[in-house]
């Protein structure tokens, strides 16, 4: 998995062509969207006081941006809700400019979802929902930021001669884990990365967005990523924030035994993987002296005990 980043400046001039190629009204006002790592999002307020984003998926490869809005489509023809590129006017979802895709979505109100309790009773039941709907090609069985992510760096890391104190740990880690979870679990679709600015709602589940790391792999391992984007405060675990995620997701769907026996294994799989992420990103790959540590909130959490 290698991300070419690729500088990207959006004026007026460009935000107008887009738009007219829509058949909306043109841009008032440009406003850069935080949140994400690596796409540029961009809110448009327009000229009829609309507002659409813009974003550029300067990250992604044209044929993966195909792929990512066909699981759009995919969850908002089965009513989950997200967010789905509005059509121009030649029918396309997305326009291939300077080598890369340009979409245009609907502006969802609301703002990143708290973490309150009837915010994370509705992601957990929200979650529930997406695993019972069918399962399509534009999944893949492979997770980003798992299994096949840790070889990835693993061979960096024979190339380089670069093995770490955290790489070796995760690779000590990761094979114990990989022993620990039943390959026979309950299987879905899964979003695979679900911290507060991929979630948009106020008190409810608005917009799923971003599904780049979307896979099909064991249920529980969304419920429990879900945890680890919302469930802690700081470097505290907030048992409320569990039981109310827990209570959402079991009124729609129930866990099996089997699930609630690996929920301790999934979770160090998922916490891994956030880690191992940040630390292929900000260490690995495209080294920044800001963010080189993060990887640190995850592996600290690793240290402690939580009873599911």
């Amino acid at each position: 998995m290698v991300i070419e980043m690729r500088r990207v400046d959006v004026g007026v001039v460009e935000a107008n062509e887009l738009l007219n190629q829509a058949g909306l009204a043109s841009v008032n006002t440009i406003e850069i969207l935080q949140g994400g790592w690596d796409n540029t999002n961009i809110l448009l307020t327009l000229s009829d006081s609309s507002k659409v984003v813009l974003k550029v998926w300067n990250a992604n490869s044209i044929e993966e941006v195909r792929r990512v809005v066909t699981r759009h489509c995919h969850l908002d023809e089965h009513g989950i809700p997200t967010a789905v590129p509005i059509e121009f006017q030649d029918g396309e979802l997305i326009v291939e400019k300077d080598g890369m895709a340009w979409t245009l979505l609907p502006f969802v109100e609301g703002g990143m979802l708290g973490t309150d309790e009837e915010s994370l009773k509705s992601l957990g039941e929200t979650l529930a929902r997406l695993q019972q709907i069918p399962i399509a090609d534009c999944f893949p069985d492979d997770y980003r930021m798992g299994w096949s992510l840790f070889e990835e760096m693993f061979e960096i890391a024979d190339d380089t001669n670069s093995w770490s104190d955290f790489l070796i740990s995760l690779k000590k880690e990761s094979e114990s884990l990989r022993n620990q979870i039943p390959a026979d679990l309950p299987r879905g679709i899964l979003h695979g990365d679900l911290f507060p600015d991929n979630v948009i709602g106020d008190g409810s589940v608005a917009a799923i967005l971003d599904l780049e790391e979307a896979f099909i792999g064991p249920c529980a391992f969304d419920l429990i990523m879900a945890f680890v984007g919302f469930g802690w405060d700081g470097k505290e675990v907030v048992l409320e924030r569990w039981n109310a995620l827990l209570e959402g997701y079991e009124s729609v769907r129930p866990l099996s035994q089997d699930e609630k026996l690996a929920l301790p294994a999934l979770h160090g799989y998922a916490t891994l993987s956030i880690a191992a992420w940040r630390y292929w990103k900000h260490v690995m790959t495209q080294p920044d002296e800001e963010l080189k540590g993060r990887y640190l909130e995850m592996v600290n959490r690793l240290e402690i005990e939580f009873n599911f």
